[in-house]
């Protein structure tokens, strides 16, 4: 793979170019999920409810989906190279802070942080990537590799954060990210191609409104977890979500610049497969959220443990390298989202099945192992459906959206899959089992967890409907997307 305006020359230049994307890419997903494994100890160091612990993950969730609109667009405005350095330098600061948190306040100050470092960096990634390997076979398998990074990152964060958790302590799993990020910062100027700058404006109401709209939303999920669906909080946060989020489909409509152009949502395919996204996401990371306690609350596993028991899926999933460009090459993208999403259903739907008699193999182990094939097999042209055919000049906002998607299907699934669980836990306390308190605690657990799991299986249910009936119909033949778009001066 040649990178296009990359300095680095031949074969070893473009390895180096895509190396340090995927690097970079991996450690911004990586930390969604580096710190679950870790949830019960840093409850037991910062006092978190059990409710309250779910916003460990999504205080960098929510501000990562919802800066990443406004950061895609600095990236075209400001050139992506420099905007992914900075947003690596935020983030790789916010890292070190959140490892010293002494409270729950300060580490989810830190995490959000984290994650408004990720919005800036991450468009960045996809749109450097897309300018540095041409279109065809040397793109294809870069976003293979890109999108293992994406699917295969969050269940990677939970092995290392299980081992780091064991062996240091859960708050190198962000430390970690210290050396890493200052290497990605000393090596993009000499290894990234920068684009060029336009002039431009940023539309800051887009921003707030979609940021605030989606955080409302999430908030009133997690609120209704424990305090109920009548409460009054709940129905403000709703409320509010939902006229947060028009108010920003109609700031799109008339600002001169928007963050998220509404022309990228013409494509049929592009806009089944980023509401696809959501719906898988959201299932994927709430099977982690829930297994690993399910891992260690009921068979008494370790952080280490539990980490490693995700590994079968991990390695499922970038053993998908090498397979997914050959099979791209052969069929449609749209069948193997289908094929992909169906097999990890499969897997979802045997999850769901667990009680407090389930274990490891082949009850857990085996479903992870169908989880991440199908993942392994959808997310990459998932990922390339979602900025297929967009002009250049669009490149930031359509990454963007895609990791929007991503991002927002994490957190609104945690956040629904809480007030699930919250409540299958509350209707398991009132039929207790007979062997004391721990068997009780354990059976409430498992009951709980397994109802979780069954709305994972409906979300990515969901996700399969829609990509069968929107996103294997051919694309109706009208003027495609690149032609209504032009570079902003």
């Amino acid at each position: 793979m040649t990178p296009l305006r990359s300095r680095g020359d031949g074969a070893t230049g473009s390895n180096a170019v895509l190396a340090l994307i995927v690097v970079s890419y991996l450690m911004i997903i990586l930390d969604a999920s580096v710190v679950i494994t870790a949830l019960p100890d840093i409850q037991r160091a910062l006092g978190f409810s059990d409710t309250g612990l779910s916003w460990v993950q999504n205080a960098y969730t929510l501000a990562f989906g919802g800066l990443l609109l406004l950061g895609a667009r600095a990236g075209d405005i400001l050139g992506r190279r420099r905007m992914f350095i900075w947003g690596i330098a935020l983030f790789t600061a916010a890292s070190f802070v959140a490892g010293l948190a002494e409270s729950s306040t300060w580490l989810l100050i830190a995490r959000a942080v984290q994650g408004a470092g990720a919005a800036v960096a991450a468009p960045a990634t996809l749109s450097l990537l897309m300018v540095s390997f041409r279109e065809g076979t040397e793109r294809v398998r870069a976003m293979a590799a890109y999108s293992a990074a994406a699917s295969a990152g969050g269940s990677l964060g939970l092995v290392l954060g299980g081992v780091l958790t064991t062996w240091v302590s859960w708050r190198w799993g962000l430390f970690i990210n210290v050396p890493i990020g200052i290497a990605m910062v000393v090596l993009a100027p000499r290894l990234l191609p920068e684009t060029p700058r336009n002039h431009g404006v940023f539309d800051l109401t887009g921003a707030i409104t979609s940021t605030a709209g989606m955080s409302s939303l999430v908030y009133g999920f997690v609120r209704a977890a424990s305090d109920g669906w009548g409460d009054t909080g709940t129905l403000i946060a709703f409320a509010a979500g939902v006229l947060l989020l028009a108010a920003f489909v109609r700031t799109e409509r008339r600002a001169v610049q928007p963050i998220t152009p509404l022309r990228l949502f013409r494509d049929r395919r592009r806009t089944g497969a980023l509401v696809t996204r959501i719906f898988v996401v959201g299932a994927m990371f709430s099977t982690f959220f829930f297994m690993t306690q399910y891992l260690q609350g009921v068979l008494g596993y370790t952080a280490l443990d539990a980490g490693l028991a995700f590994l079968p899926m991990t390695l499922v999933m970038f053993g998908m390298i090498r397979l997914v460009p050959r099979l791209v090459a052969r069929f449609d993208g749209a069948h193997l989202v289908i094929a992909g999403l169906a097999t990890a259903l499969l897997g979802l739907a045997w999850l769901s099945r667990i009680d407090d008699g389930t274990g490891y193999l082949p009850g857990i182990a085996v479903p992870l192992v169908l989880m991440g094939t199908g993942m392994g097999i959808a997310f990459g042209p998932l990922t390339t459906a979602g900025i297929a055919g967009v002009a250049e000049a669009d490149a930031g906002a359509a990454s963007g959206l895609v990791n929007v998607a991503h991002q927002l299907g994490g957190s609104l699934g945690i956040g629904i899959m809480v007030t699930i669980f919250a409540s299958a836990s509350r209707a398991a306390a009132e039929h207790p089992v007979v062997g004391g308190p721990a068997a009780e605690a354990r059976h409430e657990l498992a009951h709980a967890v397994g109802v979780a799991m069954t709305g994972a299986t409906i979300s990515m249910a969901l996700g399969l409907l829609i990509a069968v009936l929107v996103m294997r119909r051919p694309a109706p033949a009208t003027a495609p997307v690149v032609g209504s778009a032009s570079p902003a001066r």
